[in-house]
């Protein structure tokens, strides 16, 4: 075994250890994060760390992706290199921005699920966002931190390679390690002990429950994509992994409808009334995976689509979540790019919600024209941050995935866009965004503009209901077994659709 210095702290390793591993799996729990967007291929470049001692040489893609004064400065990159000897590895801290823990609910009846305090989490992709009540519905804490799993790749199919890979077992530990880590922060902050905790509810897409509860991922890795496992079932802190609360604790995890529509889009319903009156209403949770469900006649129509990580900040070139530095505005004044940045800082890179303001600017100033071209291959926003030729396909991936996928839903209804009453836009992202840039470049039909309403963090709001009055519990059941599913991979109308609105 050798030594090995993150941050600082002295950890132990064998040879030959891939430092993206080791500090996925030491620092998991909370504190400076990695992100391998690319799943720890080699491509993105985005796993950046200053790291010296006996290390392996430069790799042909670290040659290829690192800059002669990146590498005269001891960086590399943690997928493409591994523990010699005796090392010590630099990581940038990363705080964890604009997540957001703050949505809509209703008021409600209070019939809470437990008897002291009660703990509430959404498992995103990307992001975990948490909250902790105590027995009369009074909010006592909210916290938030990255997914330590983004260090096996950015979005859900990276995961489930990854535990293909059986790679499972690390991905459940970093997960509850995570969940334990916020546990004690919110208990920390509401100043109680974290064991007074009775109660959980857990929300998150289907791959997120299936790797926090140690389910093997198999079935949703093919065709016909039946997951084994719906949950919508109660188990103890103990079988689920958790260590911060008492191990009989009781945890329950929201129900899913299918394979790739979650808990999370579940939820949301719940908190956004989606079902609760008879007109005619959209819901799209957009992150990483975009999830939609449209109310129409007392039926519940349901899809996902792989949007891709372009509005999580990753899969970009200058792209980041949203923390100090992240551009998060972007405008034209004068005829030129102006930008609001987080934190008031230098600009480092661009956000969600930036990358979104940034294209619709581009198209104004006739930078990039509809087809998404740029003539210089690259645009200036802010010095330094650019904004690539390869950063517009990315967005054009992402959003004709989202219009595309509304198209399709209100299709199988036999619906216009005219015929919805409301178009409730849920999740993280939507919460920052600028609807009017975001219809400019056809994340969603513009002529749907006037009836949208954001509502942010839904899923973890519907989530909260469920902690706080159990009774909701069966309406989200329902919810999950009476929707229609609407399989997006073989319908050749999505694929029109998809085509044609890849143009701006």
């Amino acid at each position: 075994m050798t030594e090995i210095r993150i941050n600082g702290i002295v950890f132990e390793a064998g040879q030959g250890t891939l430092l993206g591993d080791l500090v996925t799996r030491e620092c998991s729990g909370g504190g400076p994060m990695l992100s391998l967007p690319c799943g720890g291929h080699g491509r993105c470049g985005k796993c950046r760390v200053v790291a010296r001692g006996a290390l392996s040489p430069l790799s042909e893609a670290e040659r290829r992706l690192l800059s002669q004064e990146e590498i005269g400065r001891g960086v590399r990159l943690a997928c493409c290199t591994t523990v010699e000897g005796d090392c010590s590895i630099e990581l940038v801290g990363r705080d964890n921005g604009q997540i957001r823990t703050v949505g809509d609910m209703p008021d409600i009846v209070l019939r809470p699920a437990f008897d002291a305090y009660g703990f509430v989490l959404d498992i995103g992709t990307t992001t975990l966002a948490a909250r902790l009540y105590d027995v009369k519905g009074t909010l006592l804490a909210e916290g938030s931190r990255l997914n330590p799993q983004a260090g096996w790749g950015a979005d859900v199919i990276s995961r489930i390679e990854a535990d293909l890979r059986g790679e499972g077992g690390k991905l459940t530990q970093a997960i509850c390690k995570a969940v334990d880590g916020l546990v004690e922060e919110l208990a920390a902050k509401a100043r109680i002990g974290q064991k007074e905790i009775d109660g959980l509810v857990i929300t998150g897409n289907t791959v997120m429950l299936h790797l926090l509860t140690g389910t093997s991922t198999e079935p949703l890795s093919h065709a016909p994509f039946a997951a084994q496992r719906l949950f919508g079932e109660t188990v103890t802190a103990e079988k689920t992994g958790l260590i911060s609360v008492l191990p009989q604790t009781e945890v329950y995890l929201a129900p899913c409808a299918a394979a790739f529509v979650g808990a999370d889009l579940i939820t949301a319903l719940l908190a956004g009334g989606l079902c609760d009156t008879g007109d005619t209403k959209l819901l799209a949770d957009i992150g990483t995976n975009g999830e939609m469900a449209l109310w129409h006649g007392e039926e519940l129509y349901c899809c996902s689509t792989a949007a891709g990580p372009a509005f999580e900040g990753a899969g970009i070139s200058m792209g980041m979540g949203g923390s100090k530095g992240a551009i998060d505005r972007v405008a034209v004044r004068d005829g030129k790019l102006a930008v609001h940045v987080i934190g008031d800082a230098e600009p480092v890179g661009i956000c969600g919600s930036g990358v979104v303001d940034a294209v619709a600017c581009l198209l104004e100033t006739g930078q990039m024209d509809d087809t998404g071209y740029i003539e210089e291959e690259s645009a200036v926003i802010s010095e330094p941050v650019i904004f690539a030729q390869n950063d517009v396909r990315m967005v054009q991936l992402a959003k004709s995935a989202i219009h595309a996928g509304i198209r399709t839903l209100l299709h199988s209804a036999n619906l216009e866009c005219g015929d919805v009453r409301a178009l409730l836009i849920a999740g993280g992202f939507g919460s920052f965004l600028d609807v009017e840039n975001a219809a400019k470049i056809g994340l969603f039909p513009e002529e749907m503009l006037p009836c949208i309403r954001v509502i942010g963090n839904a899923a973890l709001s519907g989530a909260s209901m469920l902690l706080l009055n159990k009774e909701y519990r069966g309406a989200c059941e329902k919810y999950a077994a009476q929707a229609k599913i609407v399989e997006l991979s073989t319908n050749p109308f999505f694929a029109d659709e998809y085509m044609e609105r890849m143009l701006f």
